[in-house]
């Protein structure tokens, strides 16, 4: 685990803007208390009731968009499962920025780039919205938006917190259960959106190198 979180240190110096001078901080669910996420951070997105982790790979469905499949994974230490929170273009935010309750955000897959996405084509297993990776660097549209819902009171996202994220166009929260596929993503379970509040669209942000807040704000 030290080496991944060292690996992703080094990415965060290559690929990111140097708007601060202190240094990212790795974390995992064990020392999570009030560490804030901020954007630039790179994460895994732990879905609460399965402690499946939001995963994507370079493999398209085979029915409905036909995009970049996003999956649960069943294990810890993947490194297709890191996702970089990320603001939306039209807006003033930027590395180092905490993230309020209500803020619409992006996540970017770390790995291939893609943007975690949804539509109304149906999800392949329960036919409930598809959610699926698209776009790239420069290819980005209001299907990659979701908006941050904090579960109690608190004001700004951190580690330790139930969240949910509610998809801005379909108005489907992302959402997971214990449907699993058998064949090429065996063992993986299905992710998808629903529109109602479930027990099942909550997640918690886990392992990852969290960035500072910036200062001087």
């Amino acid at each position: 685990m030290a080496v991944g979180f060292f690996g992703l240190a080094l990415f965060l110096t290559f690929s990111f803007d140097h708007g601060s001078s202190s240094s990212a901080a790795s974390s995992s669910p064990s020392s999570s208390q009030n560490v804030e996420v901020t954007y630039g951070t790179v994460l895994k997105l732990m879905h609460e009731k399965t402690k499946f982790r939001l995963h994507s790979h370079d493999v398209p469905y085979g029915s409905g968009s036909g995009q970049q499949s996003v999956t649960g994974f069943p294990n810890v230490d993947d490194s297709n499962s890191y996702w970089i929170v990320r603001p939306t273009p039209d807006t003033s935010a930027k590395q180092g920025d905490t993230i309020s309750n209500g803020a619409i955000i992006r996540l970017q897959h770390m790995r291939t780039r893609k943007w975690l996405h949804s539509h109304l084509h149906a999800s392949p297993i329960s036919g409930n919205l598809e959610v699926s990776c698209f776009g790239g660097e420069t290819e980005s549209d209001t299907g990659d938006y979701w908006r941050l819902i904090i579960e109690g009171s608190g004001k700004t996202w951190k580690q330790d917190q139930r969240i949910r994220l509610q998809h801005v166009d379909t108005s489907g929260y992302l959402h997971s259960h214990d449907k699993k596929y058998s064949r090429i993503a065996g063992g993986q379970q299905e992710v998808c959106g629903v529109r109602e509040k479930r027990a099942d669209n909550v997640w918690l942000a886990a392992e990852g190198v969290y960035l500072p807040i910036t200062e001087g704000k």
